[in-house]
């Protein structure tokens, strides 16, 4: 099963502060809405909370917590990132995507095949942060770069990283 992580990272790696996002790109929503579309996707209970605690439409929703008893309708509640994959594995999934927040993604990095990575080209305070890409393991096999605009403020780029 193919793992891909999905993030937009500021140049700095931050993801976001006080559990929410720290810029609004309408064309990265809409890529990671295109990318994962029908297919599992792995969030801590911390971000599912932060997306105003409703499922991705079109998707199956994967929440990870420590919280025993934390339930919540049109979810599926694992209590570890290798229970989330062995879900989706055993859903017959070929690929699952992991969307967050910053402790998944770092337990996520070392067993991930594929990142899908939009850059925001801004250096913003975060308290949350994306893992450093070690070029020694990771190459970047495409790169589009958007300009920033009315809509976006900020330039960004659409990266995806591949596993050497």
């Amino acid at each position: 099963m193919i793992v891909s992580l999905i993030v937009a990272a500021g140049n700095n790696n931050a993801i976001g502060k006080d559990n929410q996002l720290l810029w609004h790109l309408p064309k990265d929503l809409q890529f990671f809405k295109q990318t994962t579309w029908a297919m599992p996707v792995v969030m801590g209970r911390k971000t599912f909370e932060s997306l105003g605690g409703k499922p991705l439409n079109g998707r199956i929703n994967i929440i990870i917590t420590r919280q025993t008893n934390w339930s919540h309708e049109g979810v599926v509640v694992v209590h570890s990132l290798a229970d989330a994959i062995f879900y989706a594995k055993e859903s017959d999934y070929k690929e699952v995507f992991i969307a967050g927040g910053g402790e998944i993604y770092a337990q996520a990095l070392p067993k991930a095949n594929k990142i899908f990575l939009t850059r925001v080209d801004a250096t913003i305070d975060g308290d949350t942060f994306f893992p450093e890409i070690d070029s020694s393991d990771w190459a970047l096999a495409n790169e589009v770069t958007h300009a920033p605009h009315e809509k976006h403020a900020f330039g960004f780029s659409f990266q995806t990283w591949l596993r050497k």
